[in-house]
């Protein structure tokens, strides 16, 4: 099947991400010299600190941690909303270098086919893909757009435009549903900026998957800076306003995260089942 499916990988993080945090702050306020500060910090537990420095508000030492994640099978309407964030740093599959003709989607890692027809992959919406009538009509419309893409390829070919002088043009036919594959770099103070506005209940649904699984991913290796990351209302009236989805207890719920709760967490944070269960949807 053309469908794809959401993979977000990890691949690079910050070492001992607290340490360097920990590192960040003193520095501003101690007379020793680097390497001094250095051995004290590592010498030492800096769970207490880090959390400390978060309750206050000294949000810029958190910026030093980075956070490379690889995330493939998501739509070009995600990604459109990903880059939005501007505090990251991004590489994206090209479609103008990466040509989506049948010719050059000769892998099943690349390609799928749909009554004998070679095509691009795609992300379906839920809603679509639960009505029988609502995904027949959109995967024929997936189909049109590759005889379409396909046959501006051969044309333009006839012209003697080729390559990625022709991707570049043929590539306006094909949909946002089409997939992409992204790297993405956030520091660990975007990175909770960006799971406080996309994992909210009124993010759009793809983009609330991905922000779950990079959220997941982040705990197991920082869990005390990412402890309370999430959406907005987790510690907080919803500040959505009128707009709000009005769950903002089954979000706690789910999250495994009301105040008191936290406030009883051991050493090391913790991933609650009904937390695994949010990131599968």
């Amino acid at each position: 099947m053309p469908e794809t499916k959401l993979k977000v990988i990890l691949l690079r993080h910050t070492p001992n991400p607290e340490e360097t945090i920990a590192m960040a702050a003193k520095l501003c306020y101690s007379p020793s010299d680097i390497e001094s500060l250095k051995g004290k910090i590592e010498t030492k537990d800096q769970k207490a600190f880090v959390e400390k420095l978060m309750k206050m508000g000294h949000l810029s030492p958190i910026e030093h941690p980075s956070f490379t994640f690889a995330i493939e099978g998501i739509s070009r309407a995600c990604s459109h909303q990903l880059v939005r964030h501007r505090l990251a740093s991004y590489s994206q599959q090209s479609q103008r270098y990466v040509s989506k003709g049948q010719q050059t989607l000769a892998s099943p890692a690349e390609s799928s086919t749909v009554s004998g027809q070679t095509i691009f992959d795609y992300v379906i919406p839920p809603s679509i893909k639960e009505d029988g009538k609502a995904r027949e009509a959109f995967e024929r419309f997936m189909r049109e757009a590759q005889r379409t893409y396909d046959l501006l390829i051969e044309r333009l070919a006839e012209l003697g435009i080729k390559g990625e002088s022709a991707n570049q043009d043929a590539r306006f036919v094909l949909p946002n549903a089409a997939e992409t594959k992204i790297m993405v770099t956030m520091n660990a103070r975007e990175l909770l900026h960006f799971f406080r506005q996309r994992c909210c209940y009124r993010a759009q649904w793809e983009i609330r998957q991905m922000a779950q699984q990079m959220l997941l991913l982040v705990k197991r290796v920082a869990p005390v800076i990412f402890e309370k990351a999430g959406p907005a209302c987790l510690y907080a009236p919803c500040p959505e306003g009128e707009m709000s989805c009005g769950q903002a207890r089954k979000v706690r719920k789910i999250y495994g995260s009301t105040y008191k709760e936290r406030k009883r967490q051991t050493k090391k944070a913790k991933i609650t089942p009904s937390q695994k269960n949010l990131f599968q949807e």
